[in-house]
């Protein structure tokens, strides 16, 4: 086998959360442009003719629409429930969906809290355990996390997001420590600064924008499409002894 047909991911279905923009569209389109048929869930995802199904049926493969509130556990479980009737065998879990919601700490309503860990870590917990457990079972699988550098580090008027991302960096390691005996590999990618809808108020701010782009060795905002090759990196055989990691891309702040 070359070391170009470890990325190949032909006759593999992945799922993929958030798949209808920014991040997770790439985060698609990457994996079926490998060959892979693609599960795709995200809030307000059409049932048909959506911009992310064109992009992965004009590459041979097959695009299966859900459209879900992640933020809403009864309708993770409905969802859970289809995928296995319709999908009984789910290659690639690509865990990205997630939100932000911004207000000082001393003025962040449990409201907020509330649906940010929902979205961000309950909803990418339950599907995790339930599309893992099958993994486990056929000894082979692959979990790919959505991370962030707010994994590492505190943010500022992100309390709720801070500790979702946080918690997702060790639920990555523990799942990972009980799966990779069993040929599952569990792994997350953290995103720097990333021109997406998530970080629109920041590049709106003059201040924060030019204090964020002077602190990237790379000199620019991240692109979706910068995340395509760690993506499919982690979905493939080239990556089967790589378990239990969160694989930073952002330009190089990190490692300022």
């Amino acid at each position: 086998m070359s070391v170009l047909d470890l990325f190949r991911l032909h006759d593999k279905v992945a799922l993929v959360t958030g798949c209808r923009r920014g991040i997770g569209f790439a985060m698609a389109e990457a994996l079926a442009e490998a060959g892979a048929d693609i599960v795709g869930v995200s809030r307000n995802l059409e049932p048909a003719g959506s911009a992310i199904e064109a992009a992965v049926t004009a590459l041979g493969c097959r695009f299966t629409p859900y459209s879900c509130d992640l933020s809403d556990r009864s309708a993770v479980h409905a969802l859970v429930n289809q995928v296995h009737e319709a999908h009984p065998r789910i290659d690639i879990l690509i865990n990205n969906a997630g939100a932000i919601l911004r207000t000082p700490a001393a003025d962040h309503p449990d409201e907020y809290w509330d649906e940010i860990m929902r979205t961000n870590l309950d909803a990418s917990w339950i599907l995790a355990r339930e599309l893992g457990k099958r993994m486990v079972e056929r000894g082979e699988g692959k979990i790919v996390f959505t991370a962030s550098l707010l994994t590492f580090q505190g943010g500022i008027t992100v309390p709720g997001y801070a500790a979702s991302k946080g918690a997702i960096g060790q639920l990555t390691k523990a799942l990972s420590n009980e799966w990779a005996a069993h040929n599952v590999q569990v792994n997350a990618i953290a995103p720097g600064y990333i021109a997406t809808d998530n970080t629109a108020a920041l590049r709106a701010d003059r201040d924060r924008e030019s204090a964020i782009l002077a602190r990237i060795p790379a000199g620019r905002w991240g692109n979706p499409r910068d995340f395509k090759g760690a993506t499919v990196f982690l979905a493939s055989r080239a990556s089967d002894y790589v378990t239990g990691e969160i694989l930073v891309v952002d330009g190089g702040w990190m490692g300022r």
